[in-house]
């Protein structure tokens, strides 16, 4: 896997695809009485918003970069084994609020470059899967967030940074509760009771791309959640990284944190933070 990527077409693709995506959530969200809901499992669920959103996604990162694979939520994946890179897409970040009309909830496209790839040419090729593109729009904001490896993170534009706050005391704490798999209650309720007593507060938004960006652009100091999924996460990584932040697997095993099980804050409070956590964490199987 030698080849480069055009980092300024993945990014713009990315941008139209999110904004087509969004376009088509909206339009659902003023008249959420007539959507048809699915139920996947407990607390899980589809709408036919998520799945026309996903396919508008789709169709625009499939047309624009047909060389790259796309592994997206509800299914509507693109396989390619010999792919450089893969979009990973989650069309409805934050669907129950989105169900419940709350105004919190995003369209998250992130690309991930595989090990081996050369990103530009003269660079080494990658020796790890790492997020090279991330788009995370929030359409009830208006807030279009954006990343590119190496490049620094932006929000409708301008480049912004994590916070400055360098203490775990001061600290503005995001996380997310377990909804429907509440296999790592015993881990994930120590790391609350630790966080409470330790920092500022604790908010829980509903939104994972969100958080990430949150944090990315300072809103929040720091963020932590166990168990989503690789669409959940992949963009918001990049964003806090070019912001200047640290995010990683919560487990500290994987390159990204693809399983689900992220930590992410500002550089400052990045040690103690996950210092708190870290007692309570259990090697996963």
């Amino acid at each position: 896997m030698t080849s480069s990527i055009d980092f300024s077409q993945a990014l713009q693709t990315a941008i139209e695809a999110a904004h087509s995506g969004a376009a088509t959530l909206m339009a659902y969200f003023h008249r959420r009485d007539d959507l048809v809901v699915e139920y996947k499992s407990r607390n899980d669920f589809v709408s036919q918003a998520d799945k026309d959103a996903e396919q508008a996604i789709i169709d625009k990162l499939a047309t624009l970069t047909p060389q790259f694979a796309i592994v997206a939520e509800e299914g509507h994946s693109v396989t390619k084994p010999d792919a450089i890179a893969t979009w990973y897409i989650d069309p409805l970040d934050g669907t129950t609020n989105f169900l419940h009309g709350i105004p919190h909830f995003a369209v998250s496209i992130g690309l991930i470059a595989h090990q081996g790839t050369v990103l530009m040419p003269g660079m080494s090729p990658l020796s790890e899967d790492t997020p090279i593109v991330s788009v995370v729009y929030d359409p009830c904001r208006e807030e279009l967030f954006t990343a590119l490896y190496q490049g620094g993170c932006q929000l409708n534009g301008h480049r912004i940074r994590c916070s400055n706050t360098q203490s775990l005391d001061d600290a503005l704490l995001a996380t997310g509760f377990p909804f429907r798999d509440f296999s790592f209650e015993e881990e994930f309720q120590p790391t609350v009771q630790a966080a409470i007593h330790r920092t500022r507060g604790v908010r829980r938004y509903g939104a994972a791309a969100l958080d990430l960006a949150w944090v990315a652009c300072g809103r929040v100091d720091g963020y932590w959640e166990f168990r989503l999924a690789p669409w959940d996460v992949a963009a918001g990584v990049l964003l806090v990284r070019e912001a200047g932040g640290i995010a990683k697997d919560l487990y500290q095993q994987l390159s990204w944190p693809k399983t689900g099980n992220v930590v992410a804050s500002n550089r400052q409070i990045f040690e103690d933070f996950y210092a708190m956590l870290a007692p309570s964490l259990k090697k996963p199987d």
